[in-house]
């Protein structure tokens, strides 16, 4: 089993082509694009952390669920109305999360922090939120789409740069 991390897939949301300038001509195939890429990177059995904004249409999320691979937890973001986070298909859903991985001591938000739990210590803070447009900061990640070619990437390709 293998570890991912994604935000900011906005499925089904015409706003996110212009506002982050996606090079989508339609929604359409930018769930296609979505859907294909995660699905290509992430197996079954699979686990992907997503730190928020889903989708644009709550009650679309249970069916598009179904058709994405991989066990699936969802931290909220400023888009995810409870009915996201009540959806069919999460392994679990909440705000904020810590875990070790790899070595490694990760806190989890849609937001980026300026400080974080640990980050003296070699924490490291993976985010969405931003779309790619904050200034990086030392052990900090944005996982969103638009920085890795609209699909989930794992702490190891993270590290790497």
């Amino acid at each position: 089993m293998t570890v991912f991390f994604t935000a900011d897939t906005h499925f089904g949301d015409h706003r996110t082509i212009n506002i982050w300038r996606r090079p989508f001509a339609s929604t359409a195939e930018m769930d296609e694009v979505l859907l294909r890429r995660w699905n290509g990177t992430v197996g079954p059995e699979d686990e992907v952390w997503h730190l928020g904004d889903v989708a644009r249409r709550p009650a679309e999320v249970p069916a598009l669920l179904a058709r994405l691979n991989g066990r699936k937890h969802l931290l909220r973001g400023n888009n995810d109305p409870d009915a996201t986070l009540a959806a069919e298909g999460w392994a679990s859903t909440g705000d904020y999360a810590e875990l070790e991985l790899d070595g490694h001591r990760l806190v989890l938000c849609h937001y980026a922090f300026r400080a974080w739990n640990g980050q003296h210590r070699r924490a490291i803070n993976l985010h969405g939120h931003s779309h790619g447009r904050l200034k990086p900061m030392p052990r900090q990640f944005d996982v969103g789409v638009d920085v890795h070619d609209f699909a989930p990437v794992t702490l190891a390709q993270l590290l790497a740069g």
